[in-house]
């Protein structure tokens, strides 16, 4: 079974972890950093499967809100809790929002779809886009790397057996946790608009 496991991962990692970062996807560049360390694949792949992911994703949701703003799924976004809270802040500050916003967990589809409904440049928002792109992949995939170097500290040798399928399961499913954990707090506090 762990064979199997391992040649998905060896095949079909890199592009998982593209589509893992188009949207919400720290969990997945994180894991795509672990995997970068435990030489699946190399670093500078991990990297740029998770920046691509991610720029593609907040510009695909950037189209959404651009283009589509009276489809029903955009609507829907627009009452998520925090929309209109995030349309205030890219209107008041647009260059800050495009660069921060993929870093609060739970707004980062909305937060396409608003900077989309914005009147923010295009050309503004995908070279801010690619700029923040770049920055988050390269904390989230070193991060994983690191969580890979730990590991290998901790568990020596054993690590690069097939064990490390389990180890990489785990910390995602710590890092998906404490991020859904997070952004569950946040969305409390956050008054009802």
């Amino acid at each position: 079974m762990t064979d199997a496991i391992h040649y998905l991962v060896e095949r079909y990692g890199l592009l998982a972890v593209f589509i893992g970062c188009m949207a919400e996807g720290e969990s997945v560049a994180i894991l795509g950093g672990f995997f970068a360390h435990q030489q699946v694949f190399a670093a500078w792949q991990a990297f740029a499967a998770a920046f691509l992911g991610a720029f593609f994703g907040d510009t695909l949701f950037f189209v959404l809100g651009r283009r589509f703003a009276g489809n029903r799924w955009v609507r829907l976004m627009r009452r998520r809790p925090g929309f209109s809270h995030a349309y205030r802040m890219v209107q008041a500050h647009p260059k800050l929002f495009v660069l921060g916003n993929r870093y609060i967990y739970g707004m980062r589809l909305a937060g396409g779809i608003v900077a989309g409904l914005s009147n923010i440049p295009t050309a503004l928002f995908l070279g801010l886009n690619a700029l923040s792109a770049l920055v988050w992949a390269g904390i989230f995939v070193s991060l994983g790397y690191v969580f890979g170097v730990g590991a290998e500290q901790i568990l020596g040798e054993a690590l690069k057996a097939h064990q490390r399928l389990f180890i990489a399961f785990g910390i995602g499913l710590v890092v998906a946790a404490g991020a859904w954990l997070l952004a569950r707090h946040v969305a409390r506090k956050e008054p009802q608009e």
